[in-house]
């Protein structure tokens, strides 16, 4: 990719229920646009997609839908219960992810964008990314959330945190943290905080 000719781009990640999608929201109401690879991965994974072709061919056909979409619950369970599936369902999918987020980027405009990817450290890729901003919880605060809002046992949650990267492995990355303890005001705070970092870091010199 060609970074002098997109605006600067700073990753958001963090955790599971860390609360990633409530900053990419306080991001978004300062005008800053917000590429979410989550989504981008569902796109990957569309019903006629490349992407969703290879998945079928690895793990058989009982991973879709009747309508012929992925069943990512599905899918969810066997990653968790064989980890090297998951591996090679990340090097199937990374690269198609990182092909599209390249795509989104080169349309954005704006003084800097975020690039929000849940598994930054885990996939090893983006790593053309100006900055890198963690959204950190302790591992406690981390469950607990996560159970309430899948409606998922304490086994299952603490299964697909196990088969992401660490807090510490995330920590060690980051350029910048967000603590989300505590209320979403108290997030937005340390939104606008950044963001004006961000504004007076990236302008451009003259």
């Amino acid at each position: 990719m060609n970074s002098q000719a997109t605006a600067p781009i700073v990753i958001l990640t963090g955790g599971v229920a860390s609360g990633k999608s409530a900053a990419a929201d306080s991001f978004t109401r300062r005008g800053i646009a917000v590429i979410d690879t989550d989504q981008l991965a569902r796109d990957v994974v569309m019903p006629g997609s490349q992407g969703l072709h290879g998945l079928v061919a690895m793990t058989g056909q009982h991973i879709l839908h009747s309508d012929g979409r992925l069943d990512r619950r599905q899918l969810r369970e066997m990653i968790i219960a064989d980890p090297s599936l998951r591996e090679r369902v990340e090097q199937l999918l990374h690269p198609l992810i990182e092909q599209a987020a390249i795509a989104a980027i080169e349309q954005t405009q704006g003084p800097y964008c975020i690039l929000a990817v849940p598994l930054f450290v885990e996939s090893g890729r983006f790593q053309w990314a100006s900055r890198v901003l963690v959204v950190d919880v302790p591992e406690s605060v981390q469950l607990t959330r996560l159970m309430a809002r899948d409606d998922t046992s304490e086994a299952q949650a603490r299964g697909l945190m196990a088969a992401q990267a660490s807090r510490a492995q995330r920590l060690a990355v980051a350029d910048d943290v967000i603590d989300n303890q505590g209320t979403l005001a108290q997030l937005d705070a340390q939104v606008e905080v950044l963001h004006q970092q961000y504004l007076k870091h990236f302008q451009p010199s003259p």
